[in-house]
């Protein structure tokens, strides 16, 4: 099949979405299938993963306006200042994708299977806009909810864009079924849920051996009051005794007010690419996974966390007395009241190509 995958970024990316479009594609492409990627592609040279994978990947467009690309991060620019004001109004900078998504779509021609990839939720509405005429089936896939998210409240108006790609499209994706409620009642029937994916082939775990002191990690982002580690984090400050918390994360956002508190006990990383990640994490004596507020939303973390085979702690951003004594009990190296993972094959990026291989059928 001739199969057509849109997103804002892929490959070497390191983000959610970026690894849903890469994944993706590389699984239908060894399989056989005629696979073109679109996204900001920036300045990297993508001969040598083409050969080896099979995707013709291909350039969106210039990413303006300090929006990111594949090798060049958010920007700064007074155009992107301006646009964190301007974006709520208008969904600026990202709007200008669509003309490039549109020019995308209609320069393809005769395809099987279209999966556009939010966020941002700017390129379901342009591919809505687009001339789909030769367009067999078009899947809108959804990392996070668009007007039922709540860590992101769009403008009442943006109802109707919602509303428009919605109707337009033949499925909805999405990665948990707690989110479906977070989508209008009349459109829930096109909505199939397809979690993340991921190769498990190419996994490469550390030979685990205890640390010397308690030694635990996170990776991902922090949000105030949403995902936010401050209590358990103040908690930690109070312990007398030997560990060490390593965060994986983007800037250091919550974590300023614990740097002076916690010392040589907390050590914040920036990102690196997920297979590094899988491989670090597996030395850890356990994970923390910091529990959203929201129930429609669930970090793809998780599966990282569960390939690594290390322990899982839930942390909510309340830090209850019952999440104390757990981590008292993980300090022991007793994991009893440990994160219990559903089967995970569902998350096998085979079956999750399938799942989307039958839409076009």
């Amino acid at each position: 099949m001739k199969i057509v995958i849109i997103s804002q970024v892929c490959y070497p990316r390191v983000s959610p979405r970026s690894h849903r479009a890469t994944e993706l594609a590389k699984e239908f492409a060894s399989q056989g299938h005629e696979v073109s990627l679109y996204a900001f592609l920036g300045d990297y040279d993508y001969t040598e993963v083409s050969r080896k994978t099979g995707i013709c990947f291909k350039n969106l467009g210039e990413a303006k306006f300090g929006m990111p690309n594949n090798t060049k991060g958010q920007g700064q620019t007074l155009f992107h200042r301006l646009g964190r004001f301007a974006g709520r109004l208008i969904e600026f900078p990202e709007c200008t994708m669509i003309p490039m998504v549109k020019r995308a779509i209609q320069t393809e021609g005769e395809t099987d299977l279209l999966i556009t990839i939010a966020v941002p939720h700017i390129i379901h509405f342009a591919a809505a806009l687009a001339d789909r005429k030769h367009v067999k089936c078009w899947v809108a896939d959804c990392g996070d909810p668009f007007m039922g998210n709540p860590m992101h409240k769009p403008p009442f108006y943006f109802e109707y864009f919602e509303r428009y790609w919605c109707e337009r499209c033949n499925y909805i994706t999405i990665p948990v079924e707690d989110a479906r409620n977070a989508y209008y009642k009349e459109y829930r029937d096109k909505i199939r849920v397809i979690p993340q994916g991921f190769d498990f082939k190419a996994t490469r775990l550390a030979d685990y051996r205890p640390n010397d002191v308690p030694t635990f990690a996170y990776s991902g982002i922090f949000y105030k009051d949403l995902r936010d580690p401050s209590e358990f984090l103040e908690y930690l400050s109070t312990l007398n005794k030997d560990f060490k918390f390593i965060c994986y994360t983007k800037g250091m956002g919550l974590l300023q007010p614990f740097v002076d508190k916690l010392g040589n006990k907390l050590e914040v990383r920036d990102y690196i690419p997920r297979e590094q990640l899988l491989y670090e994490l597996s030395k850890m004596d356990f994970l923390v996974n910091v529990l959203n507020k929201s129930g429609v939303q669930q970090p793809s973390k998780l599966i990282d966390y569960a390939l690594t085979k290390r322990p899982v702690i839930n942390v909510s951003s309340d830090f209850t007395n019952e999440e104390k004594e757990i981590l008292n009990e993980f300090f022991s190296a007793n994991y009893q009241h440990q994160h219990r993972f559903d089967s995970l094959e569902q998350y096998n990026i085979v079956n999750v190509a399938n799942n989307f291989l039958k839409f076009a059928d």
